[in-house]
């Protein structure tokens, strides 16, 4: 829209000073005669903006012209530029909207704050997933976001870890939670908490009915909830393995999630004792990737499991090299 071109040239010209009309084309993804446009409305509509051709030139607002907001500390500024973490913004599709805000955030910024926040921008990222994550899928957030501003009922097709096929579901949105680069969906379901995630819906279809969520509950209280049940779910296994120091930077990176506690690293011994807490003993199969760097020391359902997957890659490999008959 032109008002918000206006309003972003406005604070652009805040911001930096003097700058070219190229320059600002290229912000606003327009051309160099539609930014010399804007300034003749900028100035029309009384804004004290005026443009030099030539080498040197650029546009300019009249020395002393700005709009200041005041309130905001040196550490205020700064949280606000930190809090510009990629990743959510693209997949709510709000990354321009983001940049536009934050322009205007500096422009308003009282003069001595503004270094540090750029500095902040620079030196502060972000970035919320984890190590060798891989590939992560396509999500559709579209009709998830309509559902929790609305405040309408969705029906879901899920498909659960380890099933073949998806299942149907009525649920009640509370919102949604980014948490280590993955979306979830917080609903209820039958008037009891669900987590949904959002990379397993095959489709999402927005009810007319309102939502009916339990009174009371917000979305942080539902959050709560459902993350203690994760993460305190009884029936853990505890095991206990020795990994090589040569690799015990990358098996704590990949199994960070699995650690019961930091390994005591103080010594200079060849191997480390690291101690590590499952939901199921098959989860422990996970551990035959470091299998020359590492040693199951308990319990012994747990190196039998590893025994096991070991056995099995071995033979899948030799049933590979048989030469078929």
């Amino acid at each position: 829209m032109k008002a918000d071109r206006l309003l972003s040239i406005l604070l652009l010209l805040q911001t930096r000073g003097r700058v070219p009309a190229h320059e600002l084309a290229d912000r606003l993804e327009v051309s160099v005669r539609t930014i010399y446009r804007d300034v003749e409305a900028l100035s029309a509509s009384g804004v004290p903006v005026y443009a030099e051709r030539g080498r040197h030139g650029g546009i300019e607002l009249l020395a002393g012209f700005r709009t200041d907001v005041t309130g905001l500390t040196a550490d205020e500024s700064r949280a606000l530029f930190i809090l510009a973490a990629q990743g959510a913004h693209a997949a709510l599709g709000l990354d321009a909207a983001l940049g536009s805000a934050l322009r205007k955030v500096m422009a308003a910024l009282p003069a001595p704050y503004r270094p540090a926040a750029e500095v902040t921008s620079r030196r502060i990222l972000v970035d919320a997933t984890r190590w060798k994550g891989g590939p992560q899928p396509a999500v559709e957030l579209d009709v998830l976001q309509d559902a929790v501003f609305t405040d309408r009922r969705l029906r879901l097709r899920y498909r659960h870890s380890g099933a073949k096929e998806p299942s149907t579901y009525t649920v009640d949105p509370y919102g949604l939670v980014s948490k280590a680069g993955v979306w979830y969906l917080v609903a209820d379901r039958r008037a009891s908490p669900r987590l949904f995630r959002a990379d397993r819906v095959h489709s999402a279809t927005l009810l007319p009915d309102p939502v009916q969520r339990r009174p009371g509950v917000e979305l942080a209280d539902a959050w709560e909830e459902l993350r203690r049940q994760v993460e305190e779910r009884p029936g853990g296994l505890d095991v206990t393995v020795r990994v090589r120091r040569s690799r015990l930077d990358m098996f704590l990176r990949l199994n960070a999630s699995s650690l019961a506690e930091l390994p005591d690293d103080e010594g200079e011994n060849e191997w480390v004792t690291v101690r590590l807490t499952y939901g199921f003993v098959r989860e422990a199969r996970q551990l035959l990737q470091f299998a020359d760097a590492l040693e199951v020391v308990s319990p012994p359902e747990a190196r039998a499991e590893v025994a096991a997957a070991a056995a099995s890659v071995t033979e899948l490999y030799q049933r590979v090299g048989e030469p078929s008959s």
